[in-house]
């Protein structure tokens, strides 16, 4: 997902000998601190940094992806789980899905999402992506839709997540999988 550069924020790395297999990092101030184990060798604490410092800018993100972002980010998860065959015409946020996390015309190949999903992690707009995109390959909800939609490899754990989601706000999912 093209995203505008951020610059690079001033980074702290706290050793720790106490630390075992954990890896954390928050915002103190203008700096990220991130907090390893002493064990980790260079190399690994590199890229831990690298890991822990791009989760606290993502999280620190207040602006949803505009629907461009929204539609190379669909072209992305294509090509990774769906090997190309679901490209589609559009993808855009919109604000009339009240009880549907995503919609696709197969037709036009137009992919709908509810601006609901905006500030959801970013794990669960793409679960939501591959479902509709896999509407693109099988229109129904049949077991062959359903084994494209699990190629992507959190769809298990995006399910329950959309599912808690609709229980804590007490809205009914759709009938289905929730998702359309």
């Amino acid at each position: 997902m093209a995203v505008a550069s951020e610059p690079a924020p001033e980074v702290e790395v706290r050793r720790s000998k106490r630390r075992r297999r954990t890896v954390s990092a928050y915002r103190d101030g203008e700096k990220i601190v991130v907090l390893v184990p002493a064990s980790l060798s260079r190399s690994e604490e590199a890229e831990w940094v690298e890991q822990m410092v791009a989760r606290v800018q993502r999280s620190e993100r207040t602006t949803p992806m505009t629907d461009a972002e929204l539609m190379e980010r669909g072209l992305v998860l294509n090509d990774r789980y769906l090997g190309g065959l679901a490209v589609p015409g559009s993808v855009r946020w919109v604000q009339n899905q009240k009880q549907r996390w995503g919609s696709c015309t197969p037709g036009d190949r137009t992919i709908r999402l509810s601006v609901r999903l905006q500030g959801m992690p970013g794990w669960v707009i793409d679960y939501v992506l591959v479902h509709e995109l896999s509407h693109l390959i099988e229109p129904g909800h049949d077991a062959a839709f359903w084994g494209w939609v699990d190629r992507y490899p959190q769809a298990e754990r995006a399910k329950g997540y959309l599912l808690g989601w609709s229980a804590a706000s007490k809205v009914d999912p759709p009938p289905g999988q929730e998702v359309d």
